[in-house]
């Protein structure tokens, strides 16, 4: 069984900066693609940025200079650091990840459990 777990969410003045955390435990092979996603209240889920095993990196046009992605490999981990923190950046945070358990597997995709950020002006 796969479990990602997020964390560093919380509540923050708009301005600062939180760094999101999304480990991935149990029985993995190999990750492939690793992002986050938010929703905000009475709105779709979205990409916020991702970031392909190799480190190529790509954000949401509303986050671009502000959001970093990164990852670490051998700790099955992507991060997430904000800067500039907006009050619209408020939402349920989540991450994702397109990995195998064994080699020969196909690609499969899990979610972590979500974690809130709250950004007030």
């Amino acid at each position: 069984q796969v479990q990602l777990v997020e964390s560093g969410g919380g509540l923050v003045q708009a301005g600062g900066s939180l760094r999101l955390s999304c480990t991935g435990s149990g029985r993995i092979f190999n990750i492939n693609f690793m992002a986050w996603y938010r929703q905000a209240p009475g709105k779709q889920r979205e990409l916020v940025a991702g970031i392909t095993s190799r480190g190529a990196v790509n954000y949401a046009e509303s986050v671009k200079g502000r959001f970093t992605i990164s990852r670490d490999n051998a700790k099955n981990t992507v991060y997430l650091h904000r800067d500039s923190l907006k009050p619209e950046d408020t939402a349920v945070y989540s991450c994702n990840s397109t990995l195998r358990q064994y080699p020969g597997d196909n690609y499969a995709q899990y979610w972590g459990q979500g974690t809130q950020v709250t950004v007030s002006s």
